[in-house]
């Protein structure tokens, strides 16, 4: 598996990539929220962060995963929840928006693969995500990744219920 690394420079350039892998792994389904046009949104609304960053698995040429995301700004936390306090506003704070692995390549590790290249490449204090609370073997696969449940949310009114989730990268100061 080849991992490959982008930035908000070359966000336009995979786009339709990501959209496409998205939808293969969501097409046919009746939940507006994981629709491509809702999706499109989101990949535009995140690679248009100064800190955006993505990397995508390919296997023999063929996109087979991505994971992106972006550092809060100072101080800055999930819409419609609080920051927990144990962040103080001067560590910076990786949000990993996304993480799909498309089905051919699940359970290979490339999941993993994708997050450790992702989160590591940064540098940051923190990382945090949003898990769908009805998907308990996802929110076992982050804990078992070190991260812990701080909170839910429901950001959008389409959106489910989310699991917030934390997982300190490097120690106080």
């Amino acid at each position: 598996m080849e991992l490959r690394m982008y930035t908000r420079e070359d966000a336009a350039g995979v786009r339709e990539m990501l959209l496409d892998m998205h939808e293969s792994v969501h097409d046919g389904g009746s939940d507006r929220f994981r629709a491509r046009e809702r999706f499109a949104w989101f990949v535009d609304r995140w690679s248009g962060k100064e800190s955006w960053s993505c990397v995508i698995g390919f296997d023999e040429g063929e996109p087979a995963g991505f994971a992106y995301g972006a550092a809060f700004g100072r101080g800055g936390w999930w819409k419609g929840s609080e920051r927990p306090a144990s962040i103080p506003p001067m560590e910076s704070v990786f949000a990993l928006s996304e993480l799909l692995v498309v089905e051919k390549w699940r359970k290979t590790g490339l999941s993993d693969a994708l997050h450790e290249a992702l989160v590591d490449s940064r540098g940051d204090d923190v990382a945090t995500l949003l898990v769908d609370v009805t998907h308990p073997k996802v929110l076992a696969l982050y804990e078992s990744w070190g991260y812990t449940k701080v909170d839910e949310q429901k950001p959008f009114e389409d959106s489910p219920v989310f699991a917030v989730m934390v997982k300190r990268l490097v120690g106080l100061p």
